[in-house]
């Protein structure tokens, strides 16, 4: 772990990161960083569960002369999303992420940095060991598994909190406090397909699309990024218009909550149409590049001989799978007629495979409206079911309804314009999906609020954190606990 982290202000959270991030803490795979947080508690001799889904709980009474403010809960999720470069050689399961300073970022080298939601982790734990910060009667919920199902949160029973206030350090704007989020639920499309022996007269090639920006499918799905599947349906759909293209594998994208940056797929198509099917691929992928020139800089788009596939696709199927990914919405479904500039509803397609005789096709819909997320969901539904498809809705979770009149909104608003110059925050509600709307269903009386500093390109390699914003949001944490409401 690089020093360069250690040294940088302030000491206290930048610290406890660079221990945090030594620790492999992968979504559904967080016994380790479970284990690490609850170390940390006991070795501080403070009050330290794990409940029955792996949060940990960590209990601090309230510094001296804060005992008569509101208890309060500091929270966020201990997991990260896993990402790397092709090109990059890593093991999420067993190393450390290598950090290094850029300026005024901290990266990671060729990785997810884990700032989303490592840096919430971190301050949590640095008030936790300070015997110097003023603070009321604390709780910090350290939730498992928030960006594969938030299933921590859901886990998470009634009754077991005492806090009055809930703080969750998982925004990534340091001028925004957010009052409200989307829900989401996955969208499965799955089927069997028969193969068929390659004939003789087809040669293979490989098409890969990569070098796309990825991101977060929430903050950053109106921002126009190209999603890597639907770049690929379009070359395999022209493929196949133009000479009969036949499919044997597609692996594209990864994880529900991250846009698609790569695809790979291996075809056939007849040997007579070799010229001609590779000037058309690149007169394609120069049309790409070009409607993407703004948004996505780096496309690639590679077509390679290769050694013929043993087997393709039944193309009944083929037809049926190309024209559903064709139909199936991604991107922006519904601005919200509320709030200006917030995206109401939306879907990714995450995640296409098409392998050994199976389609498995992955998609995240999200929405702060919870009739119109069943309307895209049904959407996608009915267009994958046409093609045969049986299609799963899971992982359903409710969004945070905002609450412009919250007590600690009250509080927070006049700290930051105090501490800014006057300059006031933007308060709103965001298109990710927090834990807050989750938590409230088994702690509806809690006034819930969430902040955090500047986050760029989380869920990608590219994400990186602002060194400046870790130190201006630092300050308003310090504030924020001084002027607890009293109970």
């Amino acid at each position: 772990m690089s020093s360069e982290i250690r040294a940088l202000e302030p000491k206290q959270l930048w610290n406890k990161f660079a221990d945090l991030n030594a620790v492999p803490r992968p979504s559904k795979k967080e016994e380790r960083v479970i284990q690490f947080m609850k170390d940390f508690g006991n070795n501080l001799g403070l009050e330290t569960i794990e409940d029955e889904v792996g949060n940990v709980i960590i209990r601090k009474p309230a510094s001296k002369g804060m005992e008569d403010r509101k208890p309060i809960v500091m929270q966020s999720h201990l997991d990260m999303v896993h990402q790397k470069n092709n090109d990059t050689v890593f093991d999420f399961d067993a190393q450390g992420i290598d950090m290094y300073v850029d300026g005024d970022w901290v990266k990671a080298k060729g990785t997810t940095l884990g700032a989303d939601n490592g840096l919430g982790v971190a301050t949590i734990m640095a008030i936790l060991e300070s015997n110097t910060i003023a603070h009321p009667a604390l709780e910090a919920l350290f939730t498992i598994d928030e960006e594969t199902g938030m299933t921590g949160a859901k886990g998470l029973k009634g009754g077991l909190l005492e806090g009055e206030i809930l703080l969750n350090l998982d925004t990534e704007e340091d001028d925004e406090i957010g009052v409200g989020c989307a829900g989401g639920v996955d969208v499965t499309a799955t089927r069997a397909y028969k193969e068929e022996e390659t004939p003789e007269f087809k040669i293979g090639y490989t098409i890969t699309v990569k070098g796309l920006q990825g991101g977060h499918s929430g903050m950053q799905i109106h921002e126009g990024l190209g999603n890597a599947n639907k770049l690929m349906n379009r070359l395999l759909f022209d493929g196949f218009e133009n000479f009969g293209l036949r499919i044997s594998e597609i692996d594209g994208g990864s994880l529900r909550n991250a846009i698609p940056r790569e695809s790979n797929a291996t075809v056939a198509i007849d040997a007579v149409h070799e010229a001609a099917f590779e000037a058309e691929m690149n007169d394609m992928a120069a049309m790409l590049k070009f409607e993407f020139k703004t948004m996505e800089p780096d496309l690639e788009i590679i077509v390679s001989k290769t050694e013929t596939p043993e087997k393709i696709m039944d193309l009944g199927v083929q037809e049926g799978l190309t024209r559903a990914l064709y139909a199936a919405h991604n991107g922006v479904y519904r601005m919200s007629p509320d709030i200006e500039g917030l995206v109401e509803t939306s879907n990714n397609i995450a995640r296409v495979i098409v392998k050994d005789g199976a389609i498995k096709i992955g998609c995240l819909t999200r929405s702060s409206v919870e009739s119109t997320k069943e309307d895209l969901a049904n959407t996608l539904r009915a267009t994958f079911e046409l093609t045969g498809c049986e299609v799963e809705l899971s992982g359903d979770y409710p969004g945070w309804a905002p609450n412009m009149d919250s007590d600690i909104l009250k509080v927070m608003v006049p700290i930051y314009k105090r501490l800014n110059n006057g300059e006031k925050p933007h308060v709103a509600a965001c298109h990710a999906g927090l834990e807050c709307g989750i938590l409230g269903t088994n702690y509806p009386d809690m006034d819930m609020i969430s902040f955090g500093p500047n986050i760029k390109g989380a869920h990608s390699p590219d994400e990186r954190a602002q060194i400046s914003s870790a130190q201006k949001y630092w300050e308003f944490v310090l504030e924020i606990l001084k002027h607890i409401p009293k109970a």
